[in-house]
């Protein structure tokens, strides 16, 4: 979203020994926690999980898109709000399948916004909602490079 969003990012993730599961999340000057929740064998719920993570990413990218949008047209949004789900559901070709590995990945993005508007502006910021970088990212081709080093 931010002008320098071609530049390469670089985030750590730091699991210290003594820590079962919680890990410090740094990006630039920015601290935050990730846990597993209590439900999970030696999660302590300090912070949110991974894919709790992954909806927030694409709920702010989504919101900041649709007010960027909604500010160039110059349509007064009161407040916006984004509601995520995740779950992992068999695709609609497979209602019958048995195999646990014929299940996708799902994820529903409730856009709510307040304001003044017509359907077709509503219609239209839903089309947005869809454009916007981590959505992109996520319905795109995708590749992910790992590499292993020692300290």
């Amino acid at each position: 979203m931010s002008a320098d969003s071609n530049k390469k990012k670089i985030v750590h993730a730091h699991l210290p020994a003594d820590e079962e599961f919680t890990t410090t999340l740094t990006a630039g000057s920015h601290e935050l926690l990730a846990d597993e929740p209590t439900s999970v064998e030696g999660g302590k719920d300090k912070g949110p999980d991974p894919y709790d993570y992954l909806l927030m990413s694409l709920g702010t990218c989504t919101v900041m898109t649709v007010k960027m949008y909604a500010n160039r047209k110059g349509w007064e949004v009161d407040d916006m709000y984004m509601e995520l789900r995740h779950n992992k559901r068999h695709d609609e070709d497979c209602e019958n399948c048995d195999d646990p590995k014929s299940k996708i990945d799902v994820i529903e993005k409730e856009l709510i916004i307040e304001g003044d508007f017509t359907q077709k502006q509503l219609d239209r910021m839903l089309d947005i909602s869809k454009k916007c970088p981590v959505h992109r990212t996520l319905m795109s081709d995708m590749k992910i490079k790992s590499f292993i080093s020692r300290k």
